[in-house]
C-alpha cells in the first residue's frame, strides 16, 4: 500500500488508541496542534476550490475529524480530571484566556461555543439540507437535458456520460453533505456537555480526593476545562466554517478570495460614497483623524480599482476584438454567406453615388420602391429587394444589373447631362454626346442643361438620369420576372390566395399540381409578359384541367385563353382594334403535322429550312408592323400558338404570339400580314 493510505489507516487506528488508551501530556499537545492544523488546512482548501465535487471526499473527512475531536476530547479530559493536567497546549490556551478571573474567561468560551452552535453549526445544517432538496429534484431535468443534447448532437456519447456521471455525483455529495452536517450539530452538543462534565467533576475530585480549596480547585479545573474547549472548538468552528463554505459555493466559478474581492468591488464607484460617508461621520465627536484615514483610503482604492477597470477594458476590447476578427475568418458561417447570391443587384461607379446617396440628393432608393410597387400591380408577384453597391472595378459612370448573379444589362450615365431622344435622329443637328437609350436601344444624345430647353422644343423626350435608370431597371425586371418567381415566392403567393380561397387550393395543390408545376405555369406566363396577378382565375383554371393532364405547356395555354379579357386589353387598342400577322393555313397544317409527343412532353421537330422560312417571313412582317408604329402581334389558332412561339423566341423574344381564344368576341381584327411558305 501507498505511504498516503497507511498515514490514513494509521490515524483511524490512534482515534482508537485514544478513546481506550491514557496518553501523555506531550502527545496530548501533538496531537491538538495536529488537530487544528487539519482544520486549517480544510477551511483553505473549502476557499480555494472552484466547485463542491472538487472536495467530494469532505463528507467522510468530516467524519474522521470530528472522530479525532472526540478521541481527543476523551483523552484531555481523562487527563484532566485523573492528573488535572493535559499537556502544555490546553494548559496555555487556558491561562490565556481566563487570566485572573476565571468566571470572565468561561463566559468568554461560553460566548464562543454559542457563536458556533447556534450560528455557524446551524446555518451550515440547513443549507446542506437545502441544497440537498433542491439537487435530487433537480436531478430528472438535468438528466432530460443530457439526452436532449445527445438527440440533438450537440455533445457525444462520451460527453453525455461524463456528465451524467457529474449530476450522479452532485446528488450523492449533497446527500452526503446533508448527513454529514448532522456531525457538526452533534460535536457542538458534546463539546458543551464535556466542558460540563469537566468543570462540575473536576471540582469533585479536586475536593474530594485532592484535598483542593474550592478557590484552587476552580482555578485549576477552570482553566484547564476552558483550555481543552478553546483546542476543540477552534478546530470544530473552522470545520463548521468549512461546511458551510462548501454547500453555499454552488454557483461559484473560481476560488472564493477572487470571487469575494471581485464581486464586492465590481463597483469602484460606490467606494467614494462609502468614502463620504464615512468622511461625515466624522464630523460628530467620534475622533475625526481615524473617519478622516479610513475615507481617504477608500477613495483612493475606488480611484486605482476605476484606472485598473479602465485599462483592462481597454485590453479587453482590443482583445476581444482582434479575436473575433480572426475567429470570423475561421468560421465557416462566414464563408458560406459568401455563397449567397442576391436575386437583384444594381452595380455602379462612384460616379453614379450621388443618385443613391439620400445625403447628396440622390432619389433612387426611393424610385425603386416604387418600381416594386408597380410591378406588383403590373405582374402580380412580389419583386425581391434590389441590392444596391457601388463597384470600384466600373468605369466611374458605369453600372450594371444582375439577376440571380449574372450580368444582364449595362449602361453609362452622365450626372450632368439629360437624355433626349427623337424618333427620327437622321437629320438631327442638336448639340450632344450620341448615344442609345439603354432600356430599348433608341437612338439618343446626352445634352447638357443648357441645351435642354431646346431639344424639349424641337420634339425630342428629354429625360433625367435617375429616370433613365429607373426605367432600364423596370423593363429588365419584367423581362426576367420568370426567373425571379421560385418555389419559395410561389409558395407565399398560394398562402395568399388561400386566406381568401382556401377550398380553391385545397383542389390544386398539394394534388394533383406542387408547387414546382404551379411555378412553372405562373414562370411560363410571366416569361411572355402575362401578368399573374387574377391568381383566383388562373387556380380555377388549374383545378379544372389538372385532372386531365400534368403537362404544365398545356396548363398554361389553358390558363391563357382563361384570361381571355386581360390579354385583349393588354394587346388592343382603344377602339377594341387589334392589328396582328395572321398564319395561314398550309403554316398551321404543317406545324401541326410534325408536333412529336413523347412521355416527356410535345415539342416541335421541323425541317430546318422550314424553320427558317416562317421566321424569315414572321421578320419582315413585323418589320413592316414597325415602320406603321403598330406592335407586331401574330396570331394563330390555339393548337400550335405554343410551338410557333417557341420557334420564333429565340431569334424575336419581343414578338407577341396569340391565339384566337386568348381574344374577346368583341375585338376587331385587322390583317396587316401573312405568314405563308412556297
Amino acid at each position: 500500500m501507498k505511504a498516503r493510505d497507511l498515514s490514513v489507516l494509521l490515524g483511524v487506528i490512534l482515534i482508537i488508541i485514544m478513546l481506550i488508551i491514557p496518553l501523555p501530556g506531550w502527545l496530548l499537545s501533538v496531537l491538538i496542534l495536529t488537530n487544528m492544523s487539519l482544520a486549517l488546512i480544510v477551511i483553505l482548501v473549502s476557499m480555494n476550490t472552484q466547485e463542491p465535487l472538487q472536495f467530494s471526499v469532505f463528507p467522510t473527512l468530516l467524519l474522521l475529524l470530528t472522530l479525532f475531536r472526540l478521541g481527543l476530547n476523551v483523552s484531555t479530559t481523562r487527563s484532566i480530571l485523573s492528573e488535572a493536567d493535559a499537556g502544555g497546549v490546553v494548559e496555555t490556551f487556558g491561562s490565556f484566556v481566563i487570566g485572573d478571573n476565571p468566571f470572565v474567561g468561561f463566559v468568554v468560551f461560553i460566548i464562543l461555543v454559542i457563536i458556533q452552535f447556534i450560528v455557524i453549526t446551524k446555518g451550515a445544517e440547513r443549507v446542506s439540507e437545502v441544497s440537498a432538496r433542491f439537487t435530487l429534484d433537480a436531478m430528472p431535468g438535468k438528466q432530460m437535458s443530457i439526452d436532449a443534447d445527445l438527440n440533438a448532437g450537440l455533445i457525444s456519447e462520451q460527453q453525455a456520460k461524463e456528465r451524467r456521471e457529474k449530476v450522479e455525483d452532485e446528488a450523492d455529495f449533497h446527500g452526503s453533505m446533508d448527513g454529514a452536517s448532522k456531525f457538526v450539530k452533534g460535536d457542538a452538543i458534546a463539546g458543551i456537555i464535556i466542558v460540563l462534565i469537566n468543570i462540575i467533576f473536576g471540582l469533585i475530585i479536586g475536593m474530594v480526593q485532592m484535598d483542593m480549596s474550592f478557590q484552587e480547585a476552580i482555578n485549576t479545573y477552570m482553566r484547564l476545562t476552558v483550555g481543552d474547549g478553546l483546542v476543540s472548538q477552534i478546530p470544530a468552528l473552522l470545520i463548521a466554517t468549512a461546511t458551510g463554505i462548501v454547500v453555499t459555493r454552488t454557483a461559484s466559478t473560481g476560488n472564493l478570495g477572487t470571487e469575494v474581492s471581485g464581486q464586492l468591488l465590481q463597483y469602484p464607484k460606490l467606494l467614494f460614497i462609502a468614502a463620504g460617508t464615512i468622511f461625515f461621520i466624522g464630523l460628530t465627536p467620534i475622533n475625526f483623524l481615524l473617519t478622516t484615514i479610513l475615507s481617504g483610503l477608500l477613495a483612493l482604492s475606488g480611484y486605482l480599482l476605476l484606472r485598473q477597470n479602465s485599462e483592462e477594458e481597454e485590453v479587453i476590447g482590443e482583445a476581444e476584438e482582434d479575436e473575433a476578427q480572426s475567429t470570423a475568418m475561421k468560421e465557416t458561417d462566414n464563408v458560406i454567406s459568401l455563397l449567397n447570391v442576391d436575386p437583384i443587384e444594381f452595380e455602379f461607379g462612384y460616379a453614379l453615388i450621388p443618385i443613391a446617396d439620400a445625403n447628396q440628393g440622390g432619389d433612387l432608393l426611393d424610385r425603386i420602391i416604387m418600381i416594386r410597387r408597380q410591378l406588383a400591380i403590373e405582374l402580380g408577384m412580389v419583386i425581391p429587394v434590389v441590392r444596391i453597391r457601388d463597384n470600384i472595378q466600373l468605369e466611374p459612370n458605369e453600372y450594371r444589373l444582375k439577376i440571380k448573379g449574372n450580368e444582364v444589362a449595362s449602361g453609362e450615365l452622365l450626372l450632368d447631362h439629360y437624355l433626349a431622344m427623337a424618333p427620327d435622329m437622321e437629320n438631327d443637328e442638336l448639340e450632344g454626346i450620341v448615344t442609345k437609350e439603354p432600356a430599348f436601344g433608341l437612338p439618343a444624345k446626352w445634352v447638357n442643361g443648357e441645351v435642354k430647353d431646346e431639344a424639349e422644343l424641337l420634339g425630342y423626350t428629354v429625360v433625367d438620369p435617375p429616370s433613365v435608370v429607373s426605367t432600364h431597371l423596370t423593363e429588365v425586371i419584367k423581362q426576367h420576372a420568370h426567373t425571379l418567381l421560385g418555389r419559395q415566392e410561389t409558395k407565399q403567393l398560394i398562402d395568399h390566395v388561400k386566406e381568401n380561397y382556401p377550398i380553391l387550393i385545397e383542389e390544386v395543390t398539394p394534388e394533383p399540381l406542387a408547387v414546382g408545376d404551379i411555378q412553372k405555369v405562373l414562370g411560363k406566363l410571366l416569361k411572355e409578359n402575362i401578368s399573374i396577378r387574377n391568381l383566383p382565375v388562373i387556380f380555377e383554371t388549374l383545378a379544372d384541367f389538372a385532372k386531365l393532364t400534368n403537362d404544365t405547356d398545356l396548363l398554361a395555354e389553358y390558363v391563357r385563353q382563361s384570361l381571355s379579357a386581360q390579354i385583349t386589353k393588354q394587346y388592343a387598342q382603344e377602339d377594341m382594334s387589334l392589328k396582328v400577322i395572321t398564319v395561314s393555313g398550309k403554316v398551321e397544317k404543317l406545324i401541326a403535322e410534325n408536333i412529336q409527343q413523347t412521355e416527356h412532353g410535345n415539342y416541335l421537330s421541323l425541317d430546318p429550312e422550314d424553320q427558317q422560312q416562317i421566321i424569315n417571313i414572321i421578320r419582315e412582317e413585323a418589320e413592316k408592323a414597325s415602320i406603321k408604329q403598330d406592335t407586331p402581334v401574330v396570331l394563330c389558332s390555339p393548337a400550335i400558338r405554343m410551338y410557333l412561339k417557341q420557334l420564333i423566341e429565340r431569334f424575336m423574344p419581343q414578338i407577341v404570339v396569340l391565339s384566337y381564344n386568348e381574344l374577346e368576341p368583341t375585338v376587331q381584327v385587322q390583317s396587316i400580314g401573312v405568314v405563308n411558305v412556297a
